[in-house]
């Protein structure tokens, strides 16, 4: 669960504070074994949007403060997007369209990289805010790699 309050001061701009409550299931090191654990977080980001002729640019900053168990820290998260149009010169209904995206996690306390994400993916709007995209996601974490195959509906 995510939740938060937010204001767009401008079109292109939005604010946002807001709570999480993450639930997750890590593995326990050298073992095929689960523990849950649930994370708590408060966040504040800004959203900026850009286009730049067929090319469309979203860029937001986030900074999170979470604790899980008796663990506190914080974390700063930057995330780019680019979508690029194939059928027509824009975010029209009936546009295939190419999607890209980076995302960074940096910790403010412990080691500095927390983890990355790479994305890239070929989506369809149907119209307005409807659309379907899929794609391949590869997440760089500070001590591994993960390649999971991710179907995305918006």
């Amino acid at each position: 669960m995510r939740a938060g309050i937010g204001h767009d001061p401008t079109r292109n701009n939005s604010l946002l504070i807001g709570y999480a409550s993450i639930p997750s299931e890590n593995y326990t090191p050298g073992t095929n074994e689960k523990g849950t654990t649930r994370g708590y977080r408060t966040f504040q980001q800004c959203i900026t949007r850009q286009n730049h002729g067929r090319f469309y640019w979203l860029y937001r900053y986030r900074f999170e403060q979470w604790c899980v168990e008796d663990d506190f820290t914080m974390r700063l998260r930057y995330f780019l997007l680019l979508n690029v149009p194939i059928t027509s010169t824009g975010t029209l209904a009936n546009t295939l369209y190419l999607s890209a995206y980076s995302k960074i996690f940096i910790n403010t306390g412990r080691s500095l990289f927390d983890r990355g994400k790479i994305y890239g993916g070929l989506g369809y709007r149907i119209n307005g805010p409807i659309r379907v995209e899929v794609g391949y996601v590869n997440q760089i974490l500070e001590t591994q790699n993960r390649d999971p195959m991710n179907l995305i509906l918006f």
